[in-house]
């Protein structure tokens, strides 16, 4: 097998036993780090150490990514100015913590029938957050509601 030691200098090609012994006479131990390299490659080193530093890595990029999720904000075709501009500010809200809107307009019995309330509706909330949002899907009509999706600007 080919050695590395401690500091990751080369040792050269040495054999199985002739590594433990060097490894057990420096009170480390030997590790195989390329198992499928020919010969394989083996490390000389402290590997509870190894073991501890890699978990640490993993946790501090685990603390960095941000998970975005789906917040839904819903509107119904007739509703009031003030209303609208309270949906809206959530909607903000929810695109500057970093995720999706997905904007909803219900319909209610014949309601139905006025999709284009619908589509104005959606057109004015992307029009009002257009600064901080993009249209990810556009307006479209699924059984009795109409759903759009924006995500957050870079």
């Amino acid at each position: 097998m080919r050695l590395v030691g401690v500091d990751g200098q080369q040792m050269g090609i040495i054999q199985t036993k002739d590594a433990l012994r060097l490894a057990q006479e420096q009170g480390l131990d030997l590790v195989e780090v390329a198992p499928t390299a020919r010969p394989p490659v083996c490390r000389i080193m402290d590997f509870g150490k190894y073991k501890y530093e890699q978990s640490k890595r993993e946790r501090e990029a685990r603390k960095k990514q941000h998970i975005i999720n789906i917040k839904e904000v819903k509107l119904r075709p007739n509703i009031e100015e003030h209303d609208f501009q309270v949906k809206a500010r959530n909607a903000i809200r929810f695109l500057s913590d970093g995720d999706k809107v997905k904007v909803t307009i219900m319909f209610r019995g014949r309601e139905i029938a006025h999709a284009d309330l619908g589509a104005r509706l959606c057109k004015r909330m992307a029009d009002q957050l257009a600064d901080l949002a993009s249209v990810e899907k556009p307006p479209k009509v699924e059984g009795r509601n109409m759903t759009m999706i924006l995500t957050p600007k870079a």
